[in-house]
């Protein structure tokens, strides 16, 4: 990687994977920024989680999450006509039945939700459910982007991103369950 300061952005602009120019305000340049931002929310959780050595294959999960994040950023740094040419990496639909998988093992400690619950408990299950409104807000966004543009979304990324918000939903009840955190059901007022 070159200097981290290339002074090319100071006129409001940005680079596209092709070297393209674009706004900053791009819609594209908005979406990938959300994706970045949930990866850094993970990155957060991550570091909650891991000071806890109950945590070691849910981080070491956390750490593939974000490499995935990473993929699917460059994916959507770049115009869907180019993706092949510079081979970006993409989402695959054995990490989709990785997410479902570990839904399915953490569904099988926790009690049956019979109620909403409120986000929060724990400091790590709060973040991962800062984590899995992120991952809603980037879905959200995907969509918003694919229906204004028609571009041709990433390969799997709407999966991946509705899949990934229910597995921190999850994580996120699974770790109040290890911490011994009793989650409060939402009683409307």
């Amino acid at each position: 990687m070159a200097k981290i300061y290339t002074k090319t952005g100071d006129l409001g602009e940005t680079g596209l994977v092709s070297g393209k120019r674009t706004s900053k305000a791009d819609p594209r340049i908005d979406l990938y920024g959300e994706i970045d931002e949930l990866n850094s929310r993970l990155g957060f959780s991550h570091s909650l989680l891991s000071q806890n050595k109950k945590f070691p294959d849910e981080c070491e999960f956390l750490h593939k999450l974000q490499n995935a994040l990473f993929d699917l950023g460059s994916n959507l740094a770049c115009e869907a006509d180019s993706r092949a040419q510079y081979k970006l990496p993409q989402i695959k639909d054995d990490l989709i039945q990785e997410l479902e998988n570990g839904i399915d093992q953490f569904e099988k400690t926790l009690s049956p939700l019979k109620n909403f619950i409120l986000p929060g408990g724990s400091l790590a299950a709060s973040s991962l459910h800062l984590c899995r409104t992120s991952a809603r807000s980037c879905e959200r966004k995907l969509v918003g982007y694919h229906q204004e543009t028609k571009e041709e979304l990433p390969l799997n990324s709407l999966e991946f991103l509705n899949r990934l918000s229910d597995y921190l939903f999850v994580l996120a009840r699974h770790a109040n369950s290890l911490e011994g955190v009793v989650e409060k059901a939402w009683k409307p007022i």
